[in-house]
């Protein structure tokens, strides 16, 4: 059985079956998502934006469909690769990790779709909120879109089956010593595949420890994308605004 290597987010990530089980992401929700942050924010039609872990770039692709200059960073050369048919004058493309400071300045640094909490280390999750900081422009804001680990508990799916392109995907999930795990086994031309994703359990507390620590400021915690105000029982987002 092929099993992932390395951490298991460059290996998954990298694979061409964790792009056919997710192929199906809602587009509109994430294009919703983005008018909705861009204008609360307020950002000009000129402001340069850093999708960070940016996977194949539907968000960047769609920040840049609204005029912006946007840089989409992804750890996977894979999908960056994929995303890179789509650059232009103002949309670009490359690898890079996340925990590492970008060379650039930016007015907004998005991390979205529960694109944080994969390191081992507590260290690296400080790491890449320093990144965040070091790669704002003055007043420019970072956002973090989490998943809302209450909810997940309260509506977790402990086991599933889903096909996708004639492949069965046998999902397990439990939330284990700290962290969420998502378990997918499967088989593909008699080969059989077994990945685990796993995240880190962070809570609203958790991250403030993180920004105390990085000396960044929360000043808005949102619960959804149409960025209602948090709730730890019911809301299924954890979205931070800080810089």
């Amino acid at each position: 059985m092929q099993k992932e290597t390395d951490t298991w987010y460059t290996s998954w990530f990298d694979t061409p079956y964790y792009h056919i089980l997710y192929k199906d992401r809602d587009y509109d929700e994430a294009g919703y998502f983005m008018r909705r942050i861009t204008s609360f924010l307020e950002l000009s039609k000129d402001a340069e934006i850093l999708d960070l872990a940016c996977g194949k770039g539907r968000h960047s692709k769609y920040l840049n469909t609204l005029g912006y200059k946007v840089i989409g960073a992804d750890l996977s050369p894979r999908s960056i690769a994929y995303a890179k048919k789509f650059e232009n004058e103002r949309l670009e493309f490359v690898v890079h990790d996340m925990c590492k400071p970008f060379t650039s300045k930016f007015d907004a640094i998005f991390n979205l779709f529960t694109s944080f909490g994969y390191f081992e280390s507590e260290e690296d999750n400080v790491r890449t909120i320093k990144a965040i900081k070091n790669g704002l422009k003055p007043n420019g804001y970072g956002v973090i879109d989490f998943l809302n680990v209450h909810h997940v508990a309260k509506h977790l799916v402990a086991s599933e089956t889903k096909t996708v392109e004639k492949i069965d995907f046998h999902i397990k999930r439990h939330i284990t010593d700290g962290y969420i795990y998502k378990e997918i086994q499967f088989k593909d031309n008699g080969q059989a595949y077994a990945f685990t994703e796993r995240v880190k359990a962070l809570t609203l507390t958790d991250f403030l420890v993180y920004f105390e620590e990085a000396e960044v400021s929360l000043h808005h915690c949102f619960g959804d994308y149409h960025l209602r105000e948090f709730d730890q029982d019911t809301s299924e987002r954890l979205i931070l605004i800080f810089n």
